[in-house]
């Protein structure tokens, strides 16, 4: 199945207009959002933008509804009540309300969830290390793919509310073990990338975050990736 996927949003609407004209393009066949809809550098006070970005995102998976979303770090905090880097208290309200409605309009079939599985590739935020898996998971699981990422999915917030979760891990800073390298291919966005990388068996995307002063990290290109082949390239 040929992916587009959707890095980290922070606040850039433009994103899912993009994205939704290679859609219609018909480029692939599914799209993945890695999420983080929510907050950007110094935007906490501007309302409008959060109103405009979820909005964006609301239509786009109106439109492709069988679009798989990930939860990313700066997205909990708006359901779950609790702080976060860059939580916003002025957009609060707003952003509860559209991820709600977002998780109402996609429950059904796909839901938003910490990990998705296209065959042998799956997509999360931060990363699936073999520490969390070992930790969380019973020996008698291990092995199944799909009974891991069910449990992973079913887990209370302030069990993964720390940096080795798949909301959290930053496998690009320092050498982690992942989960079942031999077999699974993990694409993760959260850590700024000043281009699509692949790393053995991660390929980290989240090249449209920006330094503080708004200028660019990355390329700003999607993801395409065909999760047959694993053959990838960056599109704009």
């Amino acid at each position: 199945m040929k992916v587009l996927v959707i890095p980290d949003v922070h606040l850039k609407a433009a994103m899912f207009d993009r994205a939704a004209e290679l859609m219609r393009a018909k480029i692939a066949d599914r799209a993945v959002c890695l999420m983080d809809i929510a907050d950007d550098w110094g935007q906490e006070k501007n309302v409008a933008l959060y109103i405009e970005t979820f909005d964006a995102a609301l239509e786009f998976a109106k439109e492709f509804k069988d679009t798989f979303w990930c939860y990313g770090n700066h997205d909990i905090p708006y359901i779950a009540n609790m702080w976060g880097p860059g939580f916003s208290e002025d957009a609060e309200v707003e952003v509860r309300t559209r991820l709600n409605e977002l998780e109402a309009m996609v429950r059904d079939d796909n839901g938003i969830a910490f990990i998705h599985r296209i065959d042998n590739v799956l997509f999360m935020h931060g990363g699936l290390s073999e520490r969390f898996v070992r930790k969380n998971i019973g020996d008698e699981d291990y092995d199944d793919i799909d009974a891991v990422i069910a449990t992973i999915n079913e887990m209370d917030i302030d069990d993964l509310w720390h940096e080795d979760t798949p909301i959290w891990l930053r496998p690009q800073d320092y050498g982690v073990d992942m989960y079942k390298s031999d077999v699974l291919l993990q694409v993760v966005g959260h850590t700024p990338m000043r281009e699509i990388t692949q790393d053995g068996n991660i390929i980290s995307c989240d090249v449209f975050s920006t330094y503080q002063n708004g200028m660019p990290i990355g390329t700003c290109e999607f993801l395409l990736i065909d999760t047959e082949t694993w053959e990838w390239e960056g599109v704009r």
